[in-house]
């Protein structure tokens, strides 16, 4: 009988010594609303990367790890973006992987801070989010000084534009990038004629085109997201503006032919962080993989917040710990490796020499044009 209790013991010791940590890893974004297709595209990416390092017996420190994925609807609203913020705490996330919308991550990113929760983004773009002080928080993205200064370089010196009118939603993405394109278009000549402003949530631009019109604009820059802007696109043209329309990444999506019903082929042009996901060596995989794990086309973020999940899941592993207190460090100090290229942050928590790719609207479809390596 003793024997057998001993040996029942030492089973039970071995069972728990290998017993796997179950590690959570937040993911929020928009699951509704105009945005909701970024939203889905986003939480795709970070269930690719989960389902991924599940099959392939992950482990820190030597020990069996199953990742689990908490996913949070923040409605594209930062009242709701910073109450999800809470509940992701709450349920012990060692990561959150989002926000998508810059005025969502900014007031979420103090909760995740305060709580010692790493907090990486793949799309918020406002460079105030990494100027916050907070040591938990990352962005694996381009911000708007450098999207917004290339669109104005890029309407001045490629598309020859000499009068630019500018129109943001007020948001938090779209004020900041429409400020940086209207100082970089006056360095680069070109005259801001028209500042407008209107909401995320606007469908009728008509009365702010009327006045614009009279500016006679040759490029119109939208500060905001894709929704918004196809339709700015499709009243344009009924009003018979013919400027080009040029954005930020908020604008960069292939959900803007079909929502804009082709008002903009060949003359909508916008700036997205990262390289063309095809000219990657993975990217063409990664598309495949995707496709067939969740019968969609990837949209637009959905590599850059796989990138994000597998990088976290990284530094863990180099640190061997998976509490945000420790495996932070490595963030800080380390390089990774990911499907975007190479990885580190600066000081600010913003990603190192991040690329930024020019695309335009032919066809259908977003064609990639021009790139900063």
């Amino acid at each position: 009988m003793a024997f057998m209790a001993c040996a029942l013991t030492m089973v039970g010791t071995t069972r728990a010594a290998y017993a796997q940590e179950v590690v959570k890893i937040g993911v929020a974004g928009p699951l509704t609303g105009s945005a909701a297709q970024s939203g889905k595209d986003n939480e795709r990416g970070v269930r690719l990367a989960i389902d991924e390092l599940n099959a392939k017996a992950f482990t820190i420190a030597g020990k069996p790890v199953r990742f689990e994925l908490v996913s949070m609807d923040d409605q594209g609203d930062p009242k709701a973006g910073v109450s999800v913020a809470q509940k992701l705490v709450d349920d012990g996330v060692s990561a959150v992987i989002g926000h998508y919308n810059s005025g969502v991550s900014i007031p979420a990113a103090r909760i995740y801070n305060d709580a010692h929760v790493v907090m990486m983004t793949g799309a918020s773009s406002n460079p105030q989010l990494t100027h916050l002080g907070y040591p938990y928080v990352f962005r694996l993205a381009t911000n708007d000084n450098v999207m917004g200064g290339r669109m104005a370089l890029y309407s001045a010196k490629v598309l020859n534009a000499q009068r630019a009118a500018v129109i943001d939603d007020r948001t938090a993405y779209g004020v900041g990038v429409a400020d940086v394109f209207v100082d970089s278009a006056k360095k680069a000549g070109l005259q801001v004629v028209a500042r407008e402003y209107s909401t995320d949530k606007a469908t009728d631009f008509k009365a702010i085109l009327t006045q614009i019109k009279s500016r006679n604009p040759q490029v119109v820059f939208y500060g905001g997201y894709y929704a918004q802007a196809a339709t700015l696109a499709r009243q344009m043209g009924e009003l018979g503006i013919n400027a080009t329309l040029v954005g930020g990444d908020g604008i960069c999506s292939p959900e803007f032919d079909k929502l804009s019903a082709g008002a903009a082929d060949k003359r909508m042009f916008c700036a997205q962080g990262g390289a063309p996901l095809d000219s990657l060596p993975d990217g063409k995989t990664f598309r495949t993989k995707f496709k067939s794990a969740f019968s969609a086309d990837v949209d637009t973020y959905a590599p850059a917040f796989y990138a994000a999940t597998l990088v976290v899941a990284d530094a863990m592993q180099k640190t061997g710990s998976s509490k945000p207190e420790v495996y932070v460090k490595a963030l800080r100090e380390q390089a990774f490796t990911s499907i975007l290229g190479p990885v580190r942050f600066d000081a600010n928590g913003d990603w190192v020499d991040a690329p930024v790719t020019v695309y335009q609207l032919n066809s259908g479809a977003l064609t990639a044009i021009a790139q900063k390596d």
